[in-house]
């Protein structure tokens, strides 16, 4: 994997799998940035691709070590997320590893 920063953590999941986002809502316990958008969060979608290790930028927002995290493409189905759009819209969005979860069947 080729990633931004040396010493990279591996990638968790693999392009093709199917990966549900953290319903999770941290930012009403604790001052915090958050990149994970709120629509996605308790949605399924599949990692399109492995974009590298980074360090975290919810740690980098508040001057604090970051660790590096991993980040992936992730593909959403559109018409689920807004109750919108038509088969076949979908969403792409840079989601970090620690906000990912494997899709339970």
């Amino acid at each position: 994997m080729t990633g931004a920063v040396p010493n990279a953590p591996q990638p968790r999941f693999a392009p093709g799998s199917r990966i549900r986002v953290k319903d999770d809502r941290p930012e009403h316990l604790v001052r915090i940035h958050i990149r994970t958008p709120h629509y996605v969060r308790g949605r399924s979608g599949t990692v399109q691709r492995v974009l590298g290790a980074f360090p975290n930028p919810e740690a980098l927002a508040f001057n604090r070590p970051a660790e590096p995290r991993v980040l992936y493409h992730v593909l959403f189905d559109q018409p689920p997320v807004w109750d919108e759009g038509q088969a076949g819209d979908t969403l792409l969005i840079e989601l970090f590893e620690h906000w990912l979860e494997p899709e339970e069947a």
